[in-house]
């Protein structure tokens, strides 16, 4: 834990536990996303109407929104070694369930529970937290991140050609079952290959389970508050499946699900209510605290950097064929290198983040971003076609360095509860996906854009009020005694 540099070709110690775990990462993207270049064939051997496509295209990101706040309190409760190999494991069955799909209802069953383990994510963050101290956490978290969300690309590429393999109609069904296959496999070799800290390190844990802790009234509030866009943005995919939508869900089950929602928004209320009565009442000393505006204003900044490029990825290859006329494969090869981008723009967002301060490199990279959607704002077809390609992959870097740093940020507000935070700012990345593809298709591209931009520039302004991570955040060990941890 000493050592100065980060020596990515080493396989020892805490960057054996990096490799290991952000490859977890990039096997739970590439089982999340193994229906999306295929989706013609699934179209046409399930006999699938449009409607129905983009029904479960919506249903792929449903589940994901409460998965990462859950999974998020399982990895603080039982560890990341634990809740890694589970969510692996239980991932890899919807796989067989969809590529066994006969119907309509059967694969959108599937596609709706493949949803639950697009939370991996959240589970690395705190597994990188423990291993790296702060002054190369950015970096580690960065590199986790953006190689690991290289497996949405990596199913891009490869899984057509093992339907191809295969072969015939079915050749997409052995492509999706594959990845379950090696969902399951890496889920039994990453038990036994990593521990949840270094030896003789103390995993702290959440004093209860079932909500976020917070360490004041008013964070308390801004608790629920924060709260209320995630149960939102669910309300908004049962709307698109209404009868006002795609007209999948008959209006009565829709009203249902809107009822639901309160209800549950409710319970939770009271649930964290239950956990932080104690603290509601005496406050803890200072030295145990934490600002929860800290993670109400890194949400705000995954929303526009995560969301947008949930949101841009899938549009994108649509806006350059329409755009410029181009093929759908010339398209989809143009559109698909704004995702390449995160190899190696994230890990620089986190670097930058280690080496020139966590909140400068922030307002930088938001700012950027929010001039890079005004830019794209602008392509028309009069444009020349590298000029607009260049514009997207600039603003893309911007849109995944953004990601790296606000991720630079999160393992540092309050160790034990990271996992909760860092699945409330995933949530919160899904919940500005919802909300962008929802602008898209009730507007036009060039509005969509500038939606982004705008909320950009709402995150810059949130980070004025944000403080710069420093000096040292305080654990209860079992023992009753304080053990201090660096944050700077």
């Amino acid at each position: 834990m000493s050592s100065e540099t980060l020596n990515l070709f080493s396989f020892r110690g805490k960057t054996r536990i990096l490799h290991l775990t952000w490859v977890a990462f990039f096997i739970t993207f590439f089982a999340w996303f193994n229906h999306a270049p295929l989706l013609m064939a699934i179209a046409d051997s399930l006999s699938l109407a449009p409607e129905q496509v983009k029904t479960l295209l919506i249903l792929n990101v449903a589940l994901t929104i409460p998965a990462r706040i859950v999974i998020g309190m399982l990895t603080d409760r039982y560890g990341p070694r634990l809740t890694f190999s589970l969510l692996l494991a239980v991932g890899s069955l919807p796989c067989f369930l969809f590529a066994l799909a006969d119907n309509f209802v059967q694969a959108a069953i599937g596609r709706f529970l493949l949803g639950f383990i697009g939370a991996g994510f959240v589970v690395g963050i705190r597994m990188v937290s423990e291993w790296f101290p702060a002054r190369q956490l950015g970096t580690a978290e960065g590199i986790y991140g953006g190689w690991g969300n290289f497996g949405s690309a990596a199913a891009a590429i490869t899984l057509p050609t093992v339907a191809l393999i295969f072969g015939g109609q079915d050749g997409w069904r052995y492509a999706v079952a594959l990845t379950g296959i090696i969902a399951l496999t890496y889920s039994v070799i990453y038990y036994h290959t990593v521990t949840d800290t270094p030896k003789g390190a103390t995993y702290f844990k959440p004093k209860r389970i079932g909500g976020m802790e917070v360490t004041s009234k008013g964070d308390f509030i801004l608790l629920l508050v924060m709260k209320l866009p995630m149960y939102a943005a669910l309300a908004l995919l049962t709307w698109k499946l209404s009868p006002a939508g795609v007209s999948v869900l008959p209006g009565t089950a829709a009203v249902a699900i809107y009822c639901a929602l309160v209800l549950l928004y409710a319970l939770d209320a009271r649930k964290c209510l239950q956990i932080n009565r104690e603290v509601l009442e005496k406050p803890p000393a200072p030295i145990h605290r934490y600002k929860f505006k800290q993670v109400a204003i890194l949400n705000l900044l995954y929303f526009a950097t995560f969301g947008s490029e949930l949101a841009v990825v899938s549009m994108l290859p649509l806006f350059f064929s329409e755009t410029f006329s181009l093929d759908p494969v010339k398209a989809g090869l143009l559109g698909s290198a704004y995702a390449f981008m995160n190899l190696v723009s994230r890990p620089l967002g986190g670097l930058f983040s280690d080496k020139f301060g966590r909140r400068a490199t922030l307002q930088i990279l938001v700012l950027g971003l929010a001039l890079g959607y005004l830019g794209m704002s602008q392509i028309a077809s009069s444009w020349p076609l590298y000029l607009a390609v260049a514009a997207a992959m600039l603003c893309s870097f911007f849109v995944q360095a953004g990601e790296g740093a606000v991720f630079a940020v999160v393992p540092l507000i309050k160790r034990r509860l990271t996992g909760q935070i860092a699945g409330m700012t995933g949530a919160y990345g899904n919940v500005g996906a919802v909300f962008y593809l929802t602008v898209l298709s009730l507007a036009s591209y060039q509005t969509f854009f500038l939606v982004i931009a705008a909320t950009a520039l709402v995150g810059f302004a949130a980070l004025l009020l944000m403080e710069e991570p420093e000096g040292q955040m305080a654990e209860v060990l079992p023992d009753g005694s304080v053990s201090l941890i660096d944050v700077a």
